[in-house]
């Protein structure tokens, strides 16, 4: 599937976009339709945003729970020190002050990807570890709703790559290195997801929790992995979990500031650093809060993934390139595209639906602020 920014608009020949929201404004003009782009890139932004702030929380709750198991300390206040991290890391300006960062955080994936599989395959051989059970839910429409849900979620995954505000930071020319970067991005999402996933699933079977850290640390019985192991895999994570929460929380930093700054004066003339420091710090607050108050990690991936992602990738540009390159009706390309949009619109709309009933079920089943994180 090509990627977004390397469309040519044929409104202004010549010119190639390099952020979908001006692609957006060049081909369907400024009605409802950019601004249901922009809403789509503002779900996807938020949602990864309050996912990795609510997974980095889980994560040091899972530490501290190790160290002491007596302790105090609940979810939500965990989830309000990664914010305010969260808060100091994102007064970085521009893309480009993360460049080192996202290296580092490439490292971190194949760090803690190794670090999982290892303790996955020493778990499932253990004298310790849990039957293993690998049926499926009992009832038909539960089957095809968590289906639908597992399509959102790997469209969540694999969606990463398509963030063209991301690719125009690339210095020019940049066609040939986006295709390089997606093509390494697929790598990296293929080798880390699926080998962490399937070591989890074949260790735990459908018991194998959404951060696997809690399936190798159970709340009965021992610990099914060293504690060193668990403490670097958690450290791993949670650095790169920053990284992620700070990559995407620009794209909406660079949103709200487009109206907000003075390109005329710097990055830190006190007309452009208050306002900044303003709006980025109530943006963290607001993804701590709801991260604090729903704790459903699994929940969350999906309806970003169906009403984010899907139409992101699998229907704009689609859409996009049919309106902009006006392919004959007759030709196969026009007809793909159009088979390609009708099958991702339901699939994304069952999934909408999928993970927001997920969502309300989970939701009673847990009070607001609570101290235990939902798959």
């Amino acid at each position: 599937m090509p990627a977004p920014p390397l469309f040519w608009s044929q409104k202004k020949a010549g010119r190639r976009h390099i952020r979908f929201r001006e692609l957006a404004a060049d081909v369907l003009g400024s009605g409802w339709m950019f601004y249901f782009v922009i809403f789509i890139q503002t779900a996807i932004n938020t949602g990864v945003g309050i996912g990795a702030i609510l997974l980095a929380g889980e994560c040091l709750q899972i530490m501290y729970s190790d160290l002491f198991p007596n302790g105090s300390l609940k979810l939500y206040e965990f989830i309000a020190m990664v914010t305010v991290v969260m808060i100091v890391l994102s007064q970085l300006p521009t893309f480009h002050s993360l460049r080192h960062i996202n290296l580092v955080s490439l490292l971190l994936s194949l760090g803690y990807t190794f670090l999982v599989v290892g303790a996955c395959i020493n778990a499932g051989f253990s004298k310790n570890a849990p039957p293993k059970d690998y049926s499926l839910e009992s009832s038909k429409s539960a089957r095809i709703f968590s289906g639908f849900t597992s399509i959102s979620i790997i469209a969540a995954i694999f969606g990463n790559g398509i963030l063209p505000e991301i690719q125009a930071t690339l210095a020019p020319p940049a066609t040939g290195k986006m295709v390089k970067g997606l093509l390494m991005c697929y790598s990296v999402i293929f080798v880390t997801f699926y080998s962490a996933a399937v070591s989890g699933y074949w260790a735990f079977g459908n018991e194998s929790n959404s951060n696997i850290l809690k399936s190798l640390m159970p709340d009965n019985g021992p610990s099914l992995a060293p504690t060193s192991v668990i403490g670097l895999a958690v450290v791993f994570v949670l650095l790169q979990l920053f990284a992620i929460g700070l990559v995407y929380s620009q794209v909406a930093f660079e949103i709200m500031e487009k109206k907000s700054a003075d390109v005329k004066q710097g990055l830190f003339s006190k007309r452009n650093l208050i306002p900044r420091l303003i709006l980025r710090t109530l943006y963290m607050m607001f993804c701590g809060f709801m991260a604090a108050m729903l704790p459903f990690f699994g929940d969350i991936n999906g309806v970003v993934g169906a009403i984010g992602f899907i139409p992101l990738d699998f229907i704009l540009p689609m859409l996009l390139y049919n309106m902009t390159h006006k392919p004959p009706k007759t030709s196969i390309i026009y007809w793909t595209n159009i088979s390609i949009m009708a099958v991702f619109t339901g699939a994304g709309f069952m999934g909408a639906f999928s993970s927001t009933r997920k969502l309300i079920l989970d939701a009673n089943k847990f009070k607001l602020f609570s101290s235990d994180v939902v798959d």
